[in-house]
C-alpha cells in the first residue's frame, strides 16, 4: 500500500509541476508564484 500511495503522490506532484509550468509568467505572478517556486508549491500540494 505504501508503494501505491507514494506513486500517486509522485504523479500528483508531476501533474502539478507540469500544469504550473504551462502558465505564463504573468499568470504565475497573478497567483503569487515565481517560476523557481514551482517545485516547492507542488510538494506542498501533495
Amino acid at each position: 500500500m505504501n508503494l501505491i500511495r507514494n506513486y500517486r503522490n509522485w504523479r500528483r506532484y508531476r501533474e502539478t509541476v507540469n500544469e504550473l509550468n504551462r502558465l505564463s509568467s504573468r499568470e504565475l505572478n497573478d497567483l503569487g508564484i515565481n517560476r523557481g517556486d514551482i517545485p516547492y508549491v507542488a510538494r506542498r500540494s501533495v
